[in-house]
């Protein structure tokens, strides 16, 4: 009886992703413009990555940290989009379960090593800010290559425990995954094994995935911000300011998304309002961050120029 009953629970091999199903009269223009963002945000990052290579007068550290990002956003955003266009097309809707924990694990990786790697990028303004001087000491070419391989590699490591908890979780029915891409709180909705303890242990893990950069984030915004607030002049605060203006939009936007999706109620009124918050930090940011970048940095409109 127990045999029959594990092979009853286990029995699931594939997901329904049901992503944007309950709006059947705008799958089409769903599909274009989704489309239409997959390009632009390809095209954007690719081009950053591209610049920060050939262009000399981008070799220094915040450029280098700019670079990683649109190569990570670059596979944030090829991770999720490309089986939400087919889905878009085919209406199927299905993944197996495999192809389910693994695009769970790249999305927890590169979502985390992203956290990490903003930490770097608002810890590289805040020397140049604060501590001019010793700027090009503390941020050597040594440093900045540990920052950002720290970065992923906290990211894929990490990653590796939240996969493998859900990995042992069991599925008896139904397998509708409500959402575009599979992530863990979808999952653990379906699972009919104990949640409890799996949950407490993912959201520990999330959180030091999270919290620290976070926090470490904040920290030092608040030092730039109060170091350029102790600027005499006007202009000398305002071209301060414009050097981290932009990291500090991107920030902001990522992490107001992201908190507001895993602190909002799981309730079925605010399920749609979740997955459409899930656009703005796994699909629009990574769009957003080369237009932000680009436009309000004069050395990237001189190199694009070139």
């Amino acid at each position: 009886m127990a045999d029959r009953k594990q092979q009853n629970q286990t029995i699931l091999t594939e997901f329904i992703l049901l992503g944007f199903g309950n709006l059947p009269k705008l799958q089409i223009f769903l599909f274009l413009f989704f489309l239409l963002i997959y390009f632009v945000t390809i095209i954007g990052n690719i081009l950053i990555v591209l610049l920060v290579v050939i262009d000399q007068h981008l070799h220094t550290p915040m450029y280098f940290f700019l670079g990683n990002l649109s190569c990570l956003e670059t596979c944030y955003t090829s991770n999720i989009l490309p089986r939400m266009l087919v889905n878009f097309l085919t209406r199927e809707n299905r993944i197996s379960f495999n192809s389910c924990l693994l695009q769970f694990y790249f999305f927890a990786s590169l979502a985390c090593a992203e956290c990490y790697l903003l930490s770097a990028m608002s810890y590289d303004r805040y020397l140049a800010i604060c501590k001019p001087l010793h700027y090009t000491t503390l941020m050597n070419v040594r440093s900045c290559i540990l920052l950002a391989g720290g970065s992923w590699l906290c990211g894929f490591l990490f990653s590796i425990c939240t996969t493998l908890y859900a990995s042992w979780l069991t599925f008896c029915g139904p397998n509708e995954i409500d959402h575009f891409f599979c992530d863990y709180t979808p999952l653990l909705v379906l699972s009919c094994s104990e949640t409890h303890k799996t949950e407490l242990v993912m959201s520990i893990l999330a959180s030091a995935c999270t919290m620290p950069p976070f926090l470490l984030t904040l920290a030092t915004y608040i030092c730039i911000i109060t170091a350029i607030l102790k600027i005499p002049s006007s202009i000398g605060r305002q071209k301060a300011f414009s050097t981290c203006s932009s990291h500090l939009i991107v920030v902001t936007i990522f992490y107001g998304t992201l908190i507001a999706v895993y602190t909002l109620p799981k309730t079925k009124a605010l399920r749609e309002l979740n997955k459409v918050l899930s656009v703005f930090y796994t699909i629009v940011t990574p769009m957003l961050n080369p237009v932000i970048y680009s436009l309000r940095n004069k050395k990237f409109k001189e190199a694009l120029r070139k």
